[in-house]
């Protein structure tokens, strides 16, 4: 299987990680709030773990390092103020 037959899985990752943007785009939510929806895309990319199992690939180092790095940027630029192990403390890779 190539790489380029996995796209779709980074397009799931991305969708998670846009509707957490979305959210925080309407500009009224509390921080629990926002932590919660951190939760959420958090989740929803674990659960991506077992779809990347059965097509021959893992979530390796440098994706986590993206999405985290990718997290804390959202963070900042929303000027919301989670540290970002809190922010993605639902993780499992």
């Amino acid at each position: 299987m190539t790489n380029t037959s996995l796209f779709f899985l980074v397009d799931k990752f991305s969708g998670a990680i846009k509707e957490t943007v979305k959210l925080m785009e309407e500009g009224n939510h509390t921080k629990d709030e926002i932590q919660k929806a951190l939760d959420q895309m958090t989740v929803r990319i674990n659960e991506l773990r077992e779809e990347f199992d059965e097509n021959e690939s893992d979530i390796e180092m440098v994706a986590r390092d993206s999405i985290g790095v990718t997290v804390e940027n959202i963070l900042t630029y929303f000027n919301v103020d989670i540290d970002i192990k809190d922010a993605i403390r639902e993780r499992d890779w």
